[in-house]
């Protein structure tokens, strides 16, 4: 499908990756990382043709779609599920000519062009774009509002939602949850999983990468290596390969000493004069190995607090909500609610069950509609939400924004801890204008740890963050006295740092009586039981407002009976893509039925079979549904 050999790529004067050499398939579910500004961005213009190789040979297959998230949102009217169904661009040529063809009165040309609309599911394309719309978190109601009523990051999903409708067989996502809370997050990892496609994939979220990937291209040291397995396997085996070079680079070190001593003692004398020029040029040809560069680029940590009082917040039979011109929307009522010191709480809720609603309320953004707010006299929050990296100067740089708010500090002192979010040498001197979101979060983070706050309250941190930084956090955040609230769609984070779990749901925040993979659980089953609603109540109206005449229902099912076929050539096609993979499977399941597959020389071929089997076996699980979903709906007709 895509085909790199000895590709290079360069932006400007920057060396991107050099000498790549690799092949992604049709079926391969690739995770791209690396470190910010190490290409992964540019290697996805390359494959887009936004970008050319600098060296070697970059090529795709014939006929390939490959489908991507636009970086922009065009301010339009049209309602945001029309905005959606442009994702289908044949499906859009397709009703163009049908138009065109209607208007001149073409008899022939509208036989075939309803043909070729029914070949490629035409007729169900709203109600697709309806599905991938309500699991990005969009309302029924919000279907039909204008696109330029949508905020920044809602006009995000929206795009993700038009690459998603696009028939690909390629699909481009860079960051795609950044945007969204968790439970869109798990509902987007299960349509990835079900994708007939080939995927590549950025992103800093683990659990999204472990969930979804099965390949990982890793770029570093200008150079892409792919490993097999999902992102934890990807650790393990680079851990592996890092410890054996750190160890091949100190035994080579040893022998630069030993070689350059005797230049040293011996360069002078003649009669060792030419063993010594061999060893100089020895040493010059020698390829150095580089050191295992594997310390993270940030290390800070929280100031030590002395005495944490207890309780630092409350809430006691609060609402909240917000104003309006005919008064109080209530979100949350009847909230009983602590924060002790050592509490690690994060917060459930699907959108707008009013996990940010409780955070603006106990940090006072917004205030209480009724009840009290108690504070212990010596508390100091350390408040992190998205809309406060609009809130930096951008003609002030790093140090000027700290200096700004300690001046009793040193320059080197404030230089020094700066140097642990990476704004090192010039960097904490440049003005934050051009800085990029990762580098704005890490500021306004560098800020909060520096204003040493004994109540965290974290709505969305890692967003734009890589994976070092996250790491950072997750250790920072682990030797904490204070109390932590957080809200994340970063489940990894999650779970190294919260204790337990409150959700937030029919205005209510209660205890969660279970961990992350239960929530999955019951988000899905959530997401099953609003679809069957919605079903029972569209049968119920119809019901209810239309009684057919006789001619009607003649005409209702001849249409009936015209979309049998479609739905009998999609059957037969799932059949025959079920028994291709179950005949793959038997062939890994005899493999993996060999004991020589886990001898360790054989470790590589085990994760690439083990991966496999797991994504056929995901695969099978989804096709399955779908023929059985088929078979129902062709049930419907007889």
């Amino acid at each position: 499908m895509l085909f790199f050999e000895n590709t290079s790529l360069r932006r400007g004067k920057k060396l991107l990756f050099e000498q790549a050499s690799f092949i992604v398939n049709p079926n391969d579910k690739v995770g791209v990382t690396g470190a910010n500004g190490t290409g992964k961005s540019s290697l996805f213009a390359l494959v887009r043709d936004e970008l050319e190789e600098d060296e070697g040979d970059f090529s795709k297959s014939n006929g390939i779609v490959i489908s991507s998230v636009r970086q922009e949102t065009p301010s339009v009217s049209i309602p945001a599920i029309d905005y959606v169904l442009q994702g289908d661009k044949e499906l859009i040529e397709l009703q163009k000519q049908l138009e065109t063809a209607e208007t001149d009165n073409q008899g022939t040309a509208i036989g075939e062009l309803h043909q070729k609309l029914a070949d490629i599911d035409a007729y169900t394309a709203r109600s697709r774009a309806g599905a991938l719309m309500h699991g990005l978190g969009f309302s029924a109601e919000q279907e039909t509002l204008p696109v330029n009523s949508f905020s920044g990051g809602w006009r995000m999903r929206l795009n993700l939602a038009q690459a998603l409708m696009c028939r690909s067989n390629l699909l481009l996502l860079d960051e795609p949850t950044n945007h969204l809370d968790l439970e869109a997050v798990i509902w987007l990892e299960k349509w990835l999983k079900s994708y007939q496609g080939a995927i590549m994939l950025i992103s800093h979220d683990r659990d999204f990468l472990d969930r979804v990937v099965n390949r990982i291209a890793h770029i570093e040291q200008q150079g892409i290596k792919l490993y097999s397995g999902n992102y934890s396997d990807f650790e393990i085996q680079r851990a592996e390969q890092l410890a054996q070079q750190q160890s091949q680079y100190e035994r080579q070190q040893k022998e630069i000493a030993h070689m350059q001593s005797f230049v040293t003692r011996f360069k002078a004398k003649a009669t060792k004069a030419k063993q010594a020029q061999s060893r100089i040029k020895a040493l010059e040809r020698m390829e150095l190995i580089a050191p295992a560069h594997v310390d993270s680029p940030f290390n800070f940590q929280f100031p030590e607090l002395g005495h944490v009082p207890a309780p630092l917040l409350q809430l006691k039979e609060a609402s909240a909500g917000y104003s309006t011109e005919n008064g109080h929307v209530i979100i949350l009522e009847q909230i009983a609610f602590s924060l002790l010191p050592g509490d690690r709480i994060g917060l459930l809720g699907k959108n707008g069950a009013g996990k940010s609603t409780l955070i603006k309320s106990l940090v006072e953004e917004i205030p209480l509609v009724s009840g009290e707010r108690v504070a212990a006299k010596t508390i100091n929050i350390g408040y992190f939400a998205q809309h406060q990296l609009d809130q930096l100067h951008p003609e002030m740089s790093p140090l000027q924004h700290l200096h700004r708010d300690y001046p009793e500090k040193t320059e080197q002192e404030l230089r020094n801890f700066l140097g642990g979010f990476d704004f090192n040498g010039d960097k904490a001197l440049e003005p934050v204008a051009p800085f990029s979101g990762g580098e704005k979060a890490r500021l306004v983070l560098a800020l909060l740890v520096y204003s040493k706050p004994n109540v965290l309250l974290l709505d969305e941190p890692t967003n734009h963050l890589d994976l070092e930084m996250r790491h950072a956090m997750t250790v920072a955040f682990q030797n904490f006295e204070g109390a932590i609230l957080l809200v994340s769609h970063d489940r990894h984070m999650l779970k190294t740092v919260c204790d337990s779990l409150y959700l937030l749901a029919d205005g209510k925040v209660e205890l969660f009586k279970g961990d992350l993979d239960d929530y999955a659980r019951w988000t899905l089953e959530q997401e099953k039981l609003e679809q069957d609603r919605l079903a029972v109540s569209e049968v119920a109206n119809s019901a209810a407002e239309y009684t057919l005449s006789r001619k009607e229902q003649r005409k209702l099912e001849a249409e009936r009976r015209k979309q049998l076929q479609p739905l009998k050539t999609k059957l037969k096609k799932l059949e025959q893509q079920m028994e291709k993979l179950q005949s793959r499977a038997a062939e890994l399941d005899k493999l993996m039925a060999d004991s020589s597959l886990y001898e360790g020389s054989n470790k590589q071929k085990m994760l690439q079979v083990t991966g496999e089997s797991q994504d056929l076996k995901s695969r099978l699980e989804v096709l399955e549904e779908d023929w059985l979903l088929l078979n129902e709906e062709l049930e419907s007709f007889s």
